[in-house]
C-alpha cells in the first residue's frame, strides 16, 4: 500500500504538527513586516548594536557590519521559509525530509535549546525593566536583592500566559506592537540627540581601529554573531511562514521587514551608545542602564514601558512558537504546544540568563557565536536536501509515517547525522584548539557549507528515493487527517 492511501502514524502528528488548512492562512504582506519589526525592535538587537561601539567601532563601521550581516542571514531565511508557505508544514516536520521521522528530533532539539537560552535572556531583560521602573516609583523597597528576582519571575509568569493562549495571539500581539515600538524608537533616539546636543555629537566617537589589520580581527567574528542572531529564525521560518496567504506575501514581508527593521533598530543603539560616550565618557550598552542615568523620572518610566512590550513580542514569536513545536515532534499524542511552551519557560530559567549577559563578550563571541556552530550546519542540510535533492518536491504525507520515504534506517537517515556531527565539530573546535580559532570566528560560515558539502557527497553516493513510486508532488498545503 502506498504511503498516501494509509493511515497516518499518530505518534507523529497532533493539531499543532499537522499542515495548515486554508482557513489557517491569515497572515499577509504586513503580518511578516510586522513580525520582524517587532522581533527586532527590542533590546538584544540595541545591545547587539551597542555593543560594536563598545568594541571600537564608529557608527558607520557598525551599521554596515549589522546590514550585511543581516542581508546573509535573509538568504537562507527566505529559502527554508518556501517549504513551510508551499506545504504548510512547520519546521520540526521539514526537518524530517533529510533527517528521518526520528533522526529530525536531534536538530530540533538542537533548535529548542538555543531558543530556550534566548528566552531566557529575555525574560531577565524583561524582568531587570521592571526592577527599573520600581527603582523609580518605590526606591527604598526596589534596592531588596529579592526584588529583582521577583521581577524577573513576574515576567516570566505574564509570557507564559500568553504562551497559553496560542498561536494567533502573537499575530495579534505583533500587529499593535510594531507600530508602537518603532514611535518609541524614534522618542528614544530624538530625546538622546537632545540630550547631546546634535546628531555630529552623538556620532562624533571615531573609531579606534586605524587600519584594516586592526579591523578585520574584530569584524568576521561579530558579522558571525549577526549571522548568528538570527540564525535560529533561519531554521524555524517554516512555522510561520506555514500561516502565509501567499508564497509573495512572505517573500515580501520578510525581504523589507528583515533588513530595514534591524538596521533602524540598529542605528538607535548605535547613536544612543556613541552618545553615551560623550555625556558620561563610556560605551553604555545597556539601555536600561543609560535610562538611568539621566534621572528623569517619567521619561524613563515610558521608555522602560516600551521595552517591556518590545520584549514581550519578541519572547513569544522568536522564543517559544518554535521550541514548542521541537519539544511536540518528540512525543506529539503527549505534548502540545502549549505543553513545549512550559518546558521552554522552564529550561529558559535553567540556563542562567543573567551570565550570557554578563559582558559584551559573553553575548557576542561566547552565546551567539557559540550556537552559530551548532545551527549553520542544520541549515545547510535543510537547504542542500530542498533545494537541490528534492528540488522542492516534498511528499507531504510521508513525513507522518514511519514506514515512508523519510524512514530511511529505522526513522534516522545516517547521511545527515554525520554531515550534522561533522560540521559542527569542525565550526567549534576553534573554541577549544587556540591554533584553530578562526574557525569559531567563522563557525556558522564552516558549519553550514561543509555540512551541505558532505551531505550532497553522501546523498549522491548512496541515493534514495525522493518521492513515492507513482506519486506526483504535493502542489500546495495538505489538511493530512489523523
Amino acid at each position: 500500500m502506498s504511503t498516501a492511501a494509509s493511515a497516518i502514524d499518530s505518534t507523529l502528528i497532533n493539531d499543532d504538527l499537522a499542515p495548515t488548512t486554508a482557513a489557517q492562512r491569515t497572515w499577509g504582506t504586513y503580518n511578516y513586516i510586522a513580525l520582524w519589526f517587532s522581533m527586532s525592535m527590542e533590546i538584544t538587537t540595541y545591545q547587539l548594536a551597542s555593543s560594536l561601539i563598545a568594541k571600537g567601532m564608529d557608527w558607520k563601521q557598525a551599521v554596515g557590519t549589522v546590514l550585511l550581516g543581516n542581508l546573509i542571514v535573509l538568504v537562507p531565511m527566505l529559502l527554508n521559509a518556501h517549504a513551510g508557505a508551499r506545504y504548510g508544514i512547520p519546521f520540526p516536520v521539514f526537518i524530517r525530509a533529510p533527517f528521518g521521522v526520528r533522526g529530525a528530533n536531534l536538530p530540533a532539539i538542537l533548535r529548542a535549546l538555543v531558543a530556550c537560552g534566548w528566552f531566557g535572556i529575555q525574560t531577565w531583560i524583561g524582568g531587570m525593566a521592571i526592577h527599573s521602573m520600581l527603582l523609580v516609583a518605590w526606591p527604598g523597597v526596589a534596592q531588596a536583592e529579592w526584588v529583582l528576582w521577583a521581577c524577573f519571575l513576574g515576567f516570566w509568569l505574564l509570557n507564559m500566559v500568553v504562551v497559553w493562549r496560542g498561536v494567533e495571539s502573537i499575530r495579534y500581539l505583533q500587529g499593535f506592537g510594531a507600530p508602537f515600538m518603532f514611535v518609541m524608537a524614534a522618542a528614544l533616539l530624538i530625546w538622546v540627540r537632545v540630550k547631546a546636543g546634535s546628531f555630529g555629537s552623538m556620532l562624533s566617537t571615531p573609531s579606534r581601529f586605524h587600519s584594516w589589520h586592526e579591523f578585520l580581527p574584530v569584524f568576521f567574528p561579530t558579522l558571525t554573531g549577526i549571522v548568528g542572531y538570527w540564525a535560529t529564525l533561519a531554521l524555524n521560518i517554516p512555522d510561520f511562514t506555514r500561516y502565509s496567504k501567499s508564497q509573495g506575501a512572505q517573500i515580501v514581508g520578510q525581504g523589507f521587514g528583515l533588513p530595514v527593521a534591524m538596521t533602524l533598530y540598529t542605528f538607535v543603539g548605535i547613536a544612543c551608545t556613541s552618545a553615551s560616550v560623550v555625556l558620561f565618557g563610556e560605551p553604555i550598552w545597556n539601555p536600561i542602564t543609560l535610562i538611568g542615568r539621566f534621572h528623569q523620572p517619567v521619561i524613563a518610566f515610558v521608555a522602560l514601558i516600551a521595552i517591556l512590550v518590545a520584549t514581550l513580542n519578541v519572547n513569544i514569536g522568536a522564543n517559544v512558537v518554535s521550541p514548542s513545536n521541537d519539544f511536540s515532534n518528540l512525543y506529539p499524542r503527549l505534548i502540545s504546544y502549549r505543553t513545549g511552551g512550559m518546558i521552554t519557560g522552564f529550561l529558559g530559567l535553567a540556563m542562567q540568563p543573567w551570565k550570557l549577559l554578563a559582558t559584551p563578550d559573553a553575548y557576542i563571541f561566547g552565546w551567539l557565536e557559540g550556537y552559530s556552530g551548532l545551527l549553520g550546519p542544520v541549515a545547510g542540510i535543510m537547504i542542500c536536501d530542498y533545494f537541490f535533492i528534492r528540488r522542492t518536491k516534498l511528499d507531504v504525507n510521508s513525513l507522518y509515517h514511519r514506514d515512508g520515504i523519510y524512514h530511511y534506517s529505522k526513522g534516522i537517515n545516517p547521511r545527515a547525522i554525520i554531515a550534522l556531527v561533522v560540521g559542527v565539530v569542525v565550526a567549534l573546535i576553534g573554541m577549544f584548539v587556540p591554533t584553530l580559532r578562526f574557525l569559531y570566528d567563522y563557525s556558522w560560515f564552516v558549519g553550514f557549507f561543509l555540512a551541505a558539502l558532505i551531505y550532497a557527497f553522501l546523498m549522491h553516493l548512496s541515493p534514495v528515493p525522493i518521492m513515492e513510486q507513482g506519486m506526483k508532488p504535493n502542489k500546495g498545503p495538505i489538511n493530512v487527517q489523523h
